[in-house]
Order: structure tokens, then sequence, then C-alpha cells
């Protein structure tokens, strides 16, 4: 008899469990809490293209770069063709997602609307990954751009002890964590400030770049391009899953829905205008470098445009200075909008009571989640001041390249779920176009090493412990409905 009653009630508990990791947020309610929400809506179609380009313009070409190179030569330009190619394919749900749902829980919000709470949540834990560790790996180019700049004015750099992690030759970067605490001050002001701040520092690294691209032309070997594929096409390959780092961030305005004045028609455009910005300057930049420096030299430092002018006009020039200033300016601006991106994904998760409550906290006067931001730069400086760039770049490669392969699935989903829901942009050629962008994120996610991989697993473990532990228990979603008291 224990038996036959123990068996209703192990069917009843994996029902149960079934179906809160799969309860899912309805997309109506989700657009009418982003109607309603305490967020300000200050920000037009320029300020969040500019924000998207901000959060990604300069980091792969003033960080990564060097490192792509001497991994694809040459062809390192069809490097970045082909990790634009699988962040278009992903733009363009991005685009369809956030006209429909403008939140600003970006992929995190509609994977909780398609795929079901947990993987919402691992689309969030992802989403961490990508923007915190991201600002971290930025802010450690900065520090190595502040030191260029130093050496090439005043002759001097800051001592490796504080300018450097621990795993690259230092014991702390203060530099790093210094710029971490800079945004962090900027974001606390508000979210209007923050758009004009981040404004001004994309006009001057936009300008820094095409200066770079009129200098180093002056250079141009067209034999620096003999052979095109010296590395094959597992070199172009491998360049790209370490450049796709630098197309991270072009969704920033997909975690800005509740602060754009219209969001249904102004985030799709954001996004795909951002993106074509960003290419067009990549692969003009890496055109202008490899012509004027032969591929073999680019190693060995993160600030390689300016190592570029110097071999191509000589040290001792204005060049080299105007184009580090530019370097110290873009890579401020990444930190402060992808940073901005950071706290408005745990804004949004807190709201849904998978983070603590204090996330979501509302400040009455700026109209920003202080208590969030303060949190999330304490996160960032310590990584920035203790971890080396590499593992910081690969590790947020992979964190972005997983969500984004969610986000495609999501379009699939709901144009199944929900055909007849409101879209002002709808992906062209789907499926196609998004099974590709799927395809693709798993073929970049393939090129790159098993340490990374590792890393990955690690941090979904801790992030499902983090779910299981607090998350599914404290779910808005799991919580009663509130009664409604008989008039009879």
């Amino acid at each position: 008899m224990d038996s036959v009653r123990t068996r209703p009630r192990r069917s009843v508990g994996e029902a149960g469990i079934r179906s809160r990791l799969t309860r899912r947020r309805d997309v109506a309610d989700l657009v009418a809490e982003a109607g309603r929400g305490q967020l300000r809506r200050t920000m037009g179609l320029t300020q969040l293209t500019l924000l998207s380009v901000g959060a990604t313009l300069g980091t792969g070409i003033f960080v990564v770069l060097g490192q792509a190179v001497p991994e694809a030569g040459p062809a390192v330009v069809f490097s970045f063709v082909l990790a634009g190619l699988t962040a278009l394919f992903s733009a363009l749900s991005y685009a369809e997602l956030a006209g429909m749902i403008p939140g600003a829980g970006s992929s995190y919000s509609y994977a909780y609307a398609t795929l079901g709470e947990l993987v919402a949540w691992v689309c969030g834990w992802c989403l961490v990954l990508e923007y915190g560790v991201s600002v971290a790996a930025v802010a450690v180019g900065w520090g190595q751009y502040v030191n260029e700049l130093l050496e090439l004015t005043v002759g001097w750099t800051l001592p490796a002890s504080l300018a450097a992690p621990p795993g690259a030759g230092g014991v702390l970067n203060v530099p790093a964590a210094a710029i971490v605490a800079l945004a962090m001050v900027v974001l606390l002001r508000g979210s209007r400030e923050s758009a004009v701040v981040n404004a001004v520092m994309v006009a001057v690294k936009v300008a820094a770049l095409v200066l770079f691209c009129a200098v180093a032309f002056t250079a141009f070997r067209a034999g620096n391009f003999q052979p095109l594929f010296p590395l094959g096409m597992a070199g172009v390959s491998a360049g790209a899953a370490s450049l796709f780092f630098s197309y991270i961030g072009f969704d920033a305005a997909s975690t800005a829905g509740e602060e754009a004045k219209n969001p249904q028609r102004d985030l799709p455009r954001a996004i795909l205008l951002s993106l074509g910005l960003i290419t067009a300057l990549y692969c003009a930049v890496a055109v202008a470098a490899v012509g004027a420096m032969p591929w073999q030299r680019f190693a060995g430092t993160e600030a390689t445009l300016s190592e570029v002018l110097i071999h191509a006009v000589g040290g001792g020039t204005l060049w080299p200075v105007l184009l580090s200033v530019g370097a110290v300016v873009a890579t401020t601006s990444v930190v402060l909008a992808v940073q901005y991106g950071q706290t408005r994904i745990l804004f949004s998760m807190a709201r849904d009571g998978l983070v603590p409550p204090l996330f979501a906290k509302v400040h009455a006067r700026s109209g920003v989640p202080r208590a969030n931001i303060v949190i999330v730069s304490a996160f960032v400086m310590v990584l920035a001041a203790l971890v080396p760039l590499g593992a910081l770049a690969d590790a947020t490669s992979i964190g972005t390249l997983f969500a984004f392969a969610l986000v495609n699935a999501a379009v699939l989903i709901l144009r199944r779920r929900s055909p007849g829901a409101p879209r002002s942009f709808r992906v062209p050629l789907a499926p196609l176009t998004c099974t590709l962008g799927t395809l693709c994120c798993g073929y970049v996610m393939w090129g790159l090493g098993a340490d990374t991989w590792i890393a990955f697993g690690l941090w979904m473990a801790v992030g499902l412990a983090v779910y299981a532990l607090y998350g599914i228990g404290h779910s808005r979603l799991g919580r009663p409905a509130p009664r409604t008291e008989s008039t009879e």
C-alpha cells in the first residue's frame, strides 16, 4: 500500500518541478509592464543608436585586433566579415523581438516569453557574463592605452605592479578599476546625462578611427596581403572567434527599452544602424592596419593601432598621440555603455524575482537603480583589477554567443506561438535567417579554446545553483495570485 501511495506523489512532484522550470511570461504582460515601468523615457533614435555604437565600437579594434591578426594573418578582414555575419543574423532577431517586447531585459525577457523560466535564467546568467566581464576586459585595455599615451607624451609609464593583474606580471590593475569607478559615477547621475556623455565620446572615437585610416593608408603596402590566407580557413575561424568580442554590445539598445521614447519604432532601427556603422569601420581599419604593417608584427600589446601608426609614420609624431587619446575615450565609452546594459539586465531579473529586489529599486530623484549600479560596478572593478585581458575576452564571447543562439530560437517560437502579435520589424527570410544565426553562433563557439569552455561550464554550474537556491523559490510567477473577496 505504501508503494502504491508514493507513486502518485512522485509523479505530481516531478510534474510540479517541470511546470516551474518551464513557466513563461506572457508577451502582452511584458509589454504592459514595460509601459508602466519606473525608468524615465528620455532616449530617441539617435541616443539609442549611439548607445549601441558606444557599447561596441572600440572593443575589438582598440583592444583585441593584436590577438586576432596573428591567428588569421591578412585574412583577418574575412574574420571580421564572418563575425559580422554572425552578429547580423542575431541582430535581425534582436530587432524583431526588441520591437515586439520593448522591456529592459533584452534576450533574457525574450527567452522568458518563449522558452520558459529555466532557459531565461540561463540566458540572463550568460548576459551577466557578457556585460560584466566585457566591461572588465575593456577596462584592462583602457589601462594599456593610458600607459601608451603616457609613454608617448611624457616618456614614462605606470609601474607594472599597479598597471597589470597578477596573471600578467602585476599586482593590481589600478587604471582598469579606476575607469569602472568613473563610469559608475556618470551612471548614478541619470540616463539622460549618461546618454549625453556617451554621444560626445562616440563622436571622438569615430573621428579617431577615421584619422587612423587616413594616416595608415599613406603607408599602405599591397604586398602585406600576400599570401592572403597563410593560416587557412582554420585561422579565419579562430580569428572570428576572437573578434566576435568586438561586436558585443550592438544589442545594448535593447536593454534601454523602458527608457526609449518610442521603443517599438526606434529599437529595431537603432540595433541595425549601429551594426552597419560598426562593421564598415572595422573592415576599413583592418585593411588599413594590415596594409601599413606586416601581420607578423601584430603581437605583444593591446594598443595595436598606435603600434601600427608608429611603424607607418615613425616615432615622435603627433598621430600616435592623437590616436591614443581617441582610444582612451573610445574604451571609456564602451565601459560606460556596457555597464549601463548590465545594470538594466539585473533590474529586469530582480523585478521578476529571480535575483534580490535590491537590484530593481529605483532612486526617486535620479530615476536609476542606484544600488544595482554600485554593486555591479564593485564586482566589475574586482575583475578588471585582478584578471588578464585574454581570459576575459574569450569568456565574454562564449556567453554572448549562447545568448544570441537563444534569441534566434525565440523568434521562431514566437512566430509559431503568437503569429498575430504586433511586430514593428520582421526578420526577412525567416526561418532560414534565424537558423543560420544559430548555426553561426555554434560554429564560432566551436573555435574557442577548451579553457574557455571549462570556465563557461563552471559559470553555468554556479548559475544553476543560484537559481535552485534562490530564483526558483522567489520567482514572481511562483507567487500565489492575490485573493479577491466575495461581495455576496
